[in-house]
Order: C-alpha cells, then sequence, then structure tokens
C-alpha cells in the first residue's frame, strides 16, 4: 500500500536502477561497466548486473522505452509500476528468510499465546521494519531481496557459505561482515573438535572442510566475474565496485564517527579564527557541508584517506573475531559478531551510505528476542538509526507518512519486547531514555521549525548536520554496549 500510494516523488534510486535496466538490456556484456551515458553509472557486482538483466526481460512486457539507455529520468506510470512491483515481488526472498530465522529461535517455556511468542515478535520486527520499509518501497531500493540472502546465511551452516558468496557477489557493502562469517566458519567447521576449555584443538584441522568451503566461494565468484576477467575487463569492474574519490561522507552524512569528526573540526576552525589562530580566507568554504559527494580536506584536524578508514575498521571488529576464534559461542556468538562487523564498518568506512545502518539492525532483532540485554540495545540502536533515514523522505507530504510509520514501529518494539521479557529489569537506562526523547526535539526542530525560518536558505545543510551527528551519538553508544555484551555473554557447551 505504502509503494502505491507514495506517488508524490521520485528518489535518485529510481533512475539508477531504471538506468541499469537499460544498460543490461541493450547493451553486449562488454560494455556493461563502461556505459556512462547516465551519471549513474553501474557500480554494483556482476551477479547484482545479471539480476537487472532478468528483470529487463520483464520491463520490455510494461514499457519498452525504459530500457533505452538514452531516456534518461523515464518515469512513465508503466515504468513505475513495474519498478515497485519488482521490490515487492523479491521481497519473496526476504519473507521466506524471517521464516526460516524464526524456526531457529528459542521458544520459552510454558503457555503463551502466539502473539507474545518470540518467533512472531520476530517476524513482525524483520517484515515490516520502518528502515527497510521506507529505504524499498518508497525510496526505492531492493534491500528486501538482499536481506534474505543475508538471513538465510544466518539460518543456515554449510549452506550459509554458499548464501554469504552469492550475496557477496550481489552487493559489495556485505564485505563489511564478511570476517565474522570467514573466522566463524574456519574456527566450527574447519576444526571439528575442542579442547576442555573451549579452545581451539588444532589436531582437529580438517583439510577437506577448508577445500569444501573454498570451492564453493570460488565457484560462486568465477560464475559472476569470471566472464569480466576472460574480457580482460577486472580492473574496470574493481574500479567501478571501489571508487575512492567519492569522499570521506557521503553528501548525506551517515551517523558514524566521520560525522562526529567533521564537526570537531568546524568547531575547531571557527574557534581558531576567533581567537585569530587561523585565516579565514585559507581555510575550505562548506568543503564537507555542501551536499556533495567529492573529495575534501579537514580545516584543522588531520585529513582521513581511505587506508586511516580500513585500519580504523579493522581495529573495530578485531577484538569481535578475536573472540569467535579463542572462544565459540555458538551461533549467538557469530551473530552478535555479525552485528559488530557491520557496526564497526558502518562506523568507520570510508564514504558510507546512511542506508547501510540496515545491516546491523535486522541481525541484531534476532537477539533482542531473546536477551533483555540485547532487547535494549535493540531498541536504542534501531530508533536511533531509524529516525537518521528521515532525511531520505524530505517533501512536506511524506512528513505525515513517515512519522506514523515510525511511530507504529517503535512503539510496537517497545511494548511487544518489554513484554516478553516482563519480570527482569527495564529495557533501557534512565539516560537512555531521555536521549531517545531528544529525537522527538530535533525532529520538531528539523521537520518543523527549521523549513520556516529564515535559516532555510542561509544553511540548507544544517538538518541534515544536526540529525547525523545526534543520531551519531545513539549509533557509538550501541556499538560499545553490544561489545560489553560480547564480553559479559557465557560461552556456550562445544565439542570436545
Amino acid at each position: 500500500l505504502v509503494s502505491f500510494t507514495d506517488n508524490l516523488t521520485h528518489s535518485t534510486d529510481f533512475e539508477v536502477h531504471r538506468n541499469w535496466l537499460a544498460i543490461t538490456h541493450s547493451l553486449p556484456v562488454s560494455r556493461w561497466y563502461h556505459e556512462n551515458t547516465s551519471e549513474w553509472t553501474l557500480d554494483y557486482p556482476p551477479l547484482f548486473a545479471w539480476f537487472e538483466f532478468g528483470l529487463s526481460h520483464v520491463a520490455q512486457h510494461f514499457d519498452r522505452n525504459m530500457l533505452v539507455v538514452e531516456n534518461l529520468n523515464y518515469t512513465s506510470p508503466s515504468t513505475v509500476l513495474f519498478q515497485r512491483l519488482s521490490v515487492i515481488f523479491t521481497d519473496v526472498v526476504f519473507i521466506y528468510a524471517v521464516r526460516e530465522c524464526c524456526r531457529c529461535v528459542k521458544e520459552q517455556k510454558g503457555s503463551r499465546d502466539l502473539l507474545n511468542r518470540p518467533s512472531f515478535i520476530l517476524a513482525v520486527l524483520l517484515l515490516w521494519n520502518f528502515g527497510l520499509l521506507i529505504v524499498d518501497h518508497i525510496h526505492f531500493q531492493y534491500n528486501g531481496f538482499l536481506f534474505g540472502f543475508l538471513l538465510l546465511s544466518v539460518a543456515k551452516h554449510l549452506k550459509g557459505a554458499l548464501l554469504f558468496s552469492i550475496l557477496l557477489n550481489l552487493k559489495h557493502i556485505y564485505l563489511y561482515v564478511g570476517p565474522a562469517y570467514g573466522i566463524y566458519l574456519l574456527r566450527s567447521y574447519c576444526f571439528t573438535q575442542n579442547n576442555k576449555d573451549g579452545s581451539v584443538r588444532w589436531s582437529s584441522f580438517s583439510l577437506l572442510r577448508l577445500l569444501t568451503l573454498g570451492s564453493i566461494v570460488v565457484s560462486v565468484c568465477v560464475l559472476s566475474i569470471g566472464p569480466f576477467i576472460a574480457m580482460g575487463q577486472l580492473p574496470q569492474v574493481l574500479s567501478r565496485l571501489f571508487p575512492f574519490k567519492r569522499g570521506l561522507c557521503h553528501a548525506y552524512w551517515a551517523p558514524n564517527i566521520w560525522a562526529l569528526y567533521n564537526v570537531l573540526d568546524k568547531v575547531l576552525a571557527m574557534l581558531g579564527v576567533r581567537l585569530k589562530l587561523l585565516n579565514e580566507a585559507e581555510l575550505p568554504r562548506a568543503s564537507m557541508t555542501g551536499g556533495l559527494v567529492q573529495e575534501f580536506e579537514h580545516s584543522v584536524l588531520p585529513s582521513i584517506s581511505p587506508p586511516i578508514t580500513f585500519i580504523c575498521t579493522l581495529l573495530s571488529i578485531l577484538p569481535a573475531v578475536a573472540s569467535i576464534w579463542r572462544r565459540p559461542r555458538g551461533a549467538r556468538g557469530f551473530l552478535r559478531c555479525l552485528v559488530l562487523c557491520a557496526l564497526g564498518s558502518f562506523m568507520f568506512g570510508w564514504h558510507v551510505h546512511e542506508k547501510a545502518i540496515l545491516i546491523p539492525v535486522l541481525p541484531l532483532s534476532i537477539l533482542a528476542v531473546e536477551s533483555r540485554e540485547d532487547a535494549g540495545i535493540f531498541l536504542l540502536l534501531t530508533t536511533t538509526g531509524h529516525y537518521s533515514l528521515f532525511p531520505l523522505l524530505f517533501t512536506p507530504a511524506e512528513l505525515p507518512i513517515k512519522v506514523v510509520l515510525m511511530l507504529i514501529f517503535t512503539i510496537y518494539s517497545f511494548t511487544a519486547l518489554r513484554k516478553l521479557h516482563s519480570g527482569q529489569l527495564s529495557l533501557l537506562h534512565r539516560l537512555e531514555v531521555i536521549y531517545l526523547l531528544g529525537l522527538v526535539a530535533v525532529a520538531i526542530a528539523c521537520e518543523i521549525v527549521f523549513p520556516l525560518s529564515p535559516w532555510q536558505q542561509r544553511f540548507p545543510f544544517l538538518p541534515l548536520l544536526t540529525t547525523s551527528v545526534y543520531c551519531s551519538v545513539g549509533v557509538c553508544y550501541s556499538f560499545l554496549r553490544l561489545y560489553v555484551s560480547l564480553l559479559r555473554e557465557p560461552q556456550e557447551k562445544t565439542k570436545t
């Protein structure tokens, strides 16, 4: 219903995917990663390009003009209808994955009606996730289809290696959680036994199992990238997948550590000018707040390069992967490691998109229905992360839609999880509640007060900056709480 009632605006992702449909349908494979008629060039892995190729053969029955590369910004009613329907149809993968994850949830003992069962609450938290709903069905993307593979890879074991390899070749952003899969499968599958203290028994290493895992990953990659390697186009494909010249932050800042770093740099620059320690004429003007995707230099603090973000990301996830290597804690330990890898990469990665917050949020839903502490972290991270997506829907007509949808999901999340973990301590601390209530003040200021103020013309980036910086605090705090919960988690019994 949301998909078809929101005909007010079309995000740039509508044109992005229409252009990819046209490229894969109209051009030979050898030109897919060279075509640049549109600024929205193909920058997803080859397997996703083949996915678009398949969709294009259905799209031609709706409107063949959408498949013409030169028809930039083509948005006929039939084109919009097809794109909306394609997202809904491919969500079948996500629905099936949610079903499989719900089967893995531990049900609590005693009589419990259907609406209060952990599996039912998990299904609602995943299927009606506010962030996924607005990103896919209003803003427009295929994240539900991709998250379906992610959740299926979590619910399965050896099949998870195959499913994750497919996912990685559909969208390379999932490299973020690759270390969790690699270390967990190596530790739990390739080493068949543990010592009594839970540490690895090196003599139990199985070369055959390692080769099996390797063959699965390599086979998928060869099928996906192999044709482009054969055509000598691997460097061109990689240049599209990893465009490091786009800058540290996206035009719309993701709420991560670099948003706080950027603001600190601006504050120090202003103080430096005020104290006459810096020459204002020599400072870059609005380089970080101009809303452009570009490289920029910080004014006072050291500028951040891709290698620095890589090192910071690696350091942020290292304790998590080291933990599941030293003392495996079963599937739940792996899931927490996956969430930490996703969140660490979100916080410290290069040119992170705000929508990437959904990668840790959805798997964390599984932990939230089984643990009171994880439920509290989930409520904090999800509420903060979901609000950080508000600027994606920026027209006045969309304001009531996003407010109502988020309120429904948030109220259900708080009430359902509180009832599920009844009889235990409060899910959130007092300061955490105060912080979340602060989101209401930020929303009123950015969505209602600012558009009516004279500052709108002079400081157009101020609402985005305020939203990103405020939400960055909650995301960073959630990351730290997750690490604390990882260290506190008791070790599950392992094989000896």
